[in-house]
């Protein structure tokens, strides 16, 4: 395997930031240090003036295989993450069947091995009547990321609503537990309420409907859960300032029983953007009122909101119009997740180095994966050079969605993501795919 020497590269990692060398020899980091040199077939990337972040760790995303290929397949967005700086993914059961058997899971982690650009694991999803083939997982607590229970509706047969199987998965779960949560019942009373005042929903009406007390009753729910049994969960994309009051920050995140994540929809939108883009931003949890945006990222700076993610969620521009009842919930963010809070750097909400933390290294934390998610000798080679110089422009030309569009077209970030690797090779440079190489099941690392 080629070696690669990153020279005088400004490393962002750890909370700091340094002008080092990174020399990377089969899929590791072999050594980080100034002035490297190293003999033999080695290939010089010069770093000046651009910054080396470890990998992106996208721990919620949906692409969509098998069963919904019209619109994503591993494949597909495996590449778009990649050119986005996202070296690794944790990707959801809804697919069609819904991965609810372990010889479901092992099919998509075959259908990955083969066509991955990335890094990859897979959730084991609940149902109200899987809890004994769901907590088989506790037998491969080192090869699977977690178990993925919907406290709200979802495709197929993945409501979880009946408090007898939660009960059983909280008490009895050795890994980790992702949860969606919005309170099915509340969401059913908003509707009906909205309908009976206006026949003909739009997307603004969404957030009313899927609204903040729906979020906080749901998240409050699988707290209790997790309480009682002290579980290890962690609640994906909150959207609410009210549900901030359930988390706190005193504890180091390896110590933590309770996290959280926040998406970066949920940090750029806000309610008044359904004037212009409509259906394209209709998801679950809704996007809400720019209140809950301004405390999403107080949250996330001082500790209480763990990671960012993107649930990267695509549909086919035909899928998200109306009428409301038939517009997809779900946008596609996967490829430009690191270059917009790379927009935000820029406009002084997040530092570099937060950025890392909450992106790679924290959710190596949070989940225990195994060597990767840090800038470290002997860990995996999963880097990104990013050109901070450089703008980029988002345009259709540029889009690697299978669905072919991004509620972020014409939007330009101040950085371009330059070169990507993926355990020691190089997957995506200058705009290209090195589609010879691919990812690798990631490991974990759990003693609980």
């Amino acid at each position: 395997m080629q070696k690669y020497l990153f020279k005088n590269i400004l490393t962002v990692n750890e909370g700091k930031i340094d002008t080092t060398d990174v020399l990377i020899k089969n899929d590791r980091i072999e050594k980080i240090a100034p002035n490297i040199t190293e003999k033999g077939n080695v290939i010089e990337i010069n770093g000046e003036n651009k910054h080396l972040f470890p990998g992106v760790i996208d721990d919620q995303v949906h692409f969509r295989e098998p069963g919904l290929t019209h619109k994503a397949n591993i494949e597909s967005e495996s590449r778009a993450a990649v050119a986005g700086g996202v070296t690794t993914f944790m990707e959801m059961p809804n697919t069609i069947p819904n991965a609810l058997t372990i010889e479901l899971l092992e099919e998509k982690y075959a259908i990955a091995a083969a066509t991955s650009a990335a890094n990859y694991s897979f959730f084991m999803g609940v149902s109200n009547d899987n809890k004994e083939e769901a907590l088989k997982v506790n037998q491969l607590k080192n090869d699977i990321c977690g178990l993925k229970i919907f406290m709200g509706s979802s495709t197929g047969n993945m409501l979880v609503n009946n408090h007898a199987t939660l009960d059983a998965i909280f008490s009895n779960s050795e890994v980790l537990i992702a949860t969606h949560c919005e309170d099915e019942r509340i969401i059913t009373e908003r509707y009906a309420h909205q309908k009976a005042i206006k026949p003909n929903l739009e997307a603004a009406d969404h957030p009313i409907i899927r609204n903040d007390e729906a979020c906080f009753e749901s998240s409050l729910t699988a707290i209790q859960f997790a309480k009682k049994y002290n579980s290890r969960l962690h609640i994906l994309h909150i959207s609410t300032e009210k549900e901030l009051q359930l988390f706190g920050n005193m504890l180091p995140l390896k110590d933590k029983r309770i996290t959280a994540e926040v998406c970066v929809h949920h940090l750029h939108f806000n309610a008044t953007d359904y004037d212009t883009l409509g259906y394209k931003i209709k998801c679950n949890p809704a996007i809400k009122g720019p209140k809950n945006a301004k405390a999403l990222w107080q949250a996330l700076l001082d500790d209480r909101l763990d990671v960012i993610a993107t649930d990267h969620a695509p549909h086919l521009l035909s899928e998200k119009e109306p009428p409301y009842e038939k517009a997809h919930a779900g946008l596609p963010l996967v490829q430009h997740s690191l270059q917009l809070m790379l927009h935000y750097h820029q406009q002084g909400y997040i530092s570099l180095e937060k950025i890392a933390e909450k992106m790679s290294h924290a959710v190596a934390t949070c989940f225990q994966i195994k060597e990767r998610g840090f800038i470290r000798e002997g860990y995996f080679a999963d880097l990104v050079m990013v050109n901070l110089n450089q703008p980029y422009t988002v345009t259709k030309e540029n889009i690697l969605y299978k669905c072919g569009w991004s509620p972020l077209e014409q939007f330009t970030f101040p950085a371009t993501i330059e070169q990507t690797m993926v355990n020691g090779n190089i997957v995506y440079g200058n705009g290209h795919i090195n589609a010879s190489h691919k990812g690798s099941r990631i490991q974990f690392d759990r003693s609980f």
